[in-house]
């Protein structure tokens, strides 16, 4: 049982505590560790158990502290540290946390003055009007706090992708070992690549059910049985429910494409089968054409066909079942990737042939956003970029924070700053095989300005400029007057959400569209995981609209350029083909984009 994911949530709480208690510098120390162990793919107390608290610092961000803290841990089920400070304020930090404006040093406070524990807590003292009358809270706060507290228990019933899709990647790879199964795949909102979802759907085709489920049972990440059934089962695993449905292999195709589509999706196809005199459902596609309406045969000879297990009623012919593409082959649609099932035209393109040949990783040529540790990175440009040659890349441009609106502990680069390291970052270039761009993430202000000066966003090569305070309300005029910007070249996470977090602001996506068409300037998918901004809707109508996508990590540490998938999965439900997405181009067509 993998407790990468347990011991992650418990280093995540000790950087909160710790940052409620005004300490500097510890809780990102354990945030970035947190993140490194939920992505690492070997379960820590395998790590553990084989070479003891030394191999868990082969962890990226792990070093002797920490290493020591998941040691006890693993042989403890807690850290006694994280028990004392919870102790001292017994809040439940998560869930107040979870309020976009509620920070760990707004809990403290807010427990200091009124006893607050709990989201019920903090709901009830805001609507009595409490808040407002503690030092440093105002009106205002009181009312954001009221008003997003819905959302954050709303977003505390959904995991994060980033989260959820590597227990979807180990568990379709244990049934791929298990000799009983014949066909694995995920399903659900997982396997369209959704933001959120709620737990992980896995299918499997198998004549023996039995082997299957007690297999399943037994899966060395499962940390608790919640049901088990003849062809259905449950499991907790890393706090995530897991939910397995094992069918024929006959049936397998039809219950994918079933249990993947939304439910608009869905009865699209099933709508169509129906127009057609055929029955859709997950056990197949079905010939109903010779069938009364009481589901008895209209000719005289019967009915060649199967019972439908819902109904009990007999169906027709089975047409198509054992693959999702026999299945929509049937309704003469052609197969369409699983990003697309959202009802959005994918059907109408299916039936017509006019779906979009969809980016994949492997057209993804570089990457335009990322940090060192001249801001709030954890590593240098050289590491950085070797990383980035590592990973595959032709190309990068560093994109350090500058200073401005959302900035705080001197995370930011001035001006000054921002010449010199361009000086670094030439100097890197000469040095390495992939081709290293000089670039900022600079800020825009509430008005649409930007946080640095004209002069300095003409000596750069690639500007990247993003929305990091004032994100309530409708950003549309800031993000159109930065496109405008002469100097600026992509928009990054244009309506600044954190997925769980906070809604970020409103943007009219059409005007933000037709303005980065216009002016040559690309908005940007962020890639990490809690973000995905571009939303795939948005992504969606900005190439209907001409505009250019940009799909970019965001990535503080060597590690994280493995987000990319998300961002291009992100762009794929968004329908962007490769020449829609700004680093797919090569080098010399990213050169004529920048303009250099």
């Amino acid at each position: 049982m993998s407790k990468n994911a347990e011991v992650a949530a418990e280093l995540e709480a000790m950087a909160d505590h710790l940052e409620a208690r005004d300490v500097d510098y510890k809780p990102n120390i354990y945030r970035r560790a947190a993140d490194s162990i939920r992505g690492h793919t070997v379960a820590v107390e395998t790590l553990y158990e084989e070479g003891g608290k030394e191999a868990l610092k082969e962890i990226d961000d792990v070093g002797d502290a920490i290493a020591s803290k998941t040691a006890e841990f693993i042989e403890t089920g807690h850290i006694e540290e994280l028990e004392e400070l919870r102790e001292e304020m017994p809040v439940e930090m998560d869930a107040l946390t979870a309020v976009e404006g509620v920070g760990p040093k707004t809990v403290a406070a807010l427990y200091d003055a009124l006893g607050i524990e709990t989201l019920d807590d903090l709901e009830a003292a805001a609507e009595a009007g409490e808040i407002q009358e503690v030092k440093g809270f105002g009106p205002k706060t009181e009312e954001n706090i009221v008003q997003n507290i819905p959302f954050a228990r709303e977003s505390r019933e959904r995991s994060l992708l980033g989260e959820a899709r590597p227990v979807a990647d180990r568990v379709t790879a244990f049934f791929e070992g298990v000799d009983a199964v014949d066909r694995v795949d995920v399903a659900g909102s997982i396997r369209r690549w959704r933001p959120t979802i709620g737990d992980v759907d896995a299918l499997a085709a198998s004549e023996d059910f039995e082997a299957v489920i007690d297999a399943f049972e037994g899966w060395e990440e499962t940390d608790e049985v919640i049901e088990a059934g003849t062809n259905k089962a449950s499991v907790r695993s890393n706090g995530l429910r897991v939910d397995l449905r094992v069918v024929v292999p006959e049936e397998f195709g039809a219950a994918l494409q079933y249990f993947t589509g939304s439910k608009d999706h869905n009865i699209a196809v099933r709508n169509r089968a129906i127009d057609m005199d055929l029955k859709v459902n997950e056990y197949g596609v079905f010939d109903i054409s010779e069938l009364g309406s009481d589901g008895s045969s209209d000719s005289s000879d019967g009915v060649s066909g199967v019972e439908d297990p819902d109904s009990g009623q007999r169906v027709g012919e089975r047409v198509a079942g054992e693959t999702e593409e026999e299945v929509y082959a049937a309704v003469d649609m052609d197969w369409m990737p699983p990003e697309l099932r959202e009802n959005r035209g994918e059907v109408e393109a299916a039936a017509d042939g006019s779906l979009p040949d969809l980016l994949t990783g492997e057209d993804i040529n570089g990457d335009l956003h990322f940090h060192t540790n001249y801001s709030d990175g954890d590593e240098s440009i050289e590491r950085m970029v070797e990383a980035a040659a590592e990973f595959g890349h032709d190309y990068v441009s560093v994109g350090d924070h500058a200073t401005g609106p959302g900035m705080v502990g001197g995370v930011g680069l001035s001006d000054e700053e921002l010449l010199d390291q361009m000086e670094a970052i030439r100097a890197v270039a000469e040095e390495t095989d992939i081709e290293v761009f000089a670039g900022v993430e600079a800020n825009i202000d509430e008005d649409g300005g930007i946080s640095v000066g004209d002069d300095v966003l003409a000596e750069l090569d690639c500007v990247v400029a993003s929305p990091h305070s004032g994100l309530d309300g409708d950003g549309t005029d800031r993000l159109v007057a930065a496109i405008e910007h002469p100097e600026v070249d992509i928009i990054g996470h244009p309506t600044g959400r954190m997925l769980n977090q906070r809604p970020g602001h409103d943007i009219d996506i059409d005007r933000v569209a037709e303005a980065a068409a216009d002016n040559g300037t690309a908005l940007e998918i962020n890639s990490d995981p809690r973000r995905l901004d571009l939303r795939s809707s948005n992504a969606k109508a900005a190439i209907e609209a001409g505009a250019t996508i940009s799909v970019n990590t965001d990535a503080h540490r060597p590690g994280a350029f493995e987000y990319m998938r998300f961002g291009v999965h992100t762009a794929r439900r968004g329908w962007c083909e490769p020449d829609d997405v700004l680093n797919c181009r090569d080098v010399e067509g990213l050169r004529d984009f920048l303009g250099l």
